[in-house]
């Protein structure tokens, strides 16, 4: 893959990402909020709607070239295994720092929160979840 190729695949990453971001922000607004449920309950549900959302799109957009690796199953499975456990670990470990310890409202701390680990899952995404078939 050029690097044209895998800065257009970032930019993709990158617009579905901000989508998701929103979700997740609704999510949280929603579960905490709305439903009462405690910060951190309601950060680890509320990734989880946005990784279910972003999978979605990532499979019909940003690797839409390489659906045929490992079967729909499979990219699930490893989705979540690994952008779904990088997102919700490190979001309800860097809210409970930067909410809890720091005391930042909420949905500044889970914008940052989302920053920080979006590298991480983009590699994730690239090099293991929607690898090329060998």
């Amino acid at each position: 893959m050029s690097a044209r190729e895998l800065a257009a695949r970032w930019l993709r990453f990158n617009i579905v990402g901000l989508v998701g971001i929103g979700v997740q922000l609704a999510a949280l607004a929603l579960y905490a909020r709305v439903f009462g449920w405690h910060y951190l309950v309601a950060t680890a549900l509320a990734v989880e709607t946005a990784v279910l959302h972003n999978f979605a799109w990532h499979e019909r957009w940003t690797w839409n070239d390489r659906t045929a690796a490992g079967g729909l199953a499979g990219r699930l499975w490893r989705f979540h295994l690994g952008n779904g456990l990088v997102s919700i670990a490190g979001n309800v470990l860097l809210m409970k720092a930067l909410a809890g310890w720091l005391g930042l409202p909420l949905l500044p701390a889970n914008l940052l929160a989302i920053a920080i680990v979006s590298i991480a899952n983009f590699l994730i995404g690239e090099f293991w979840v929607f690898r090329k078939p060998a």
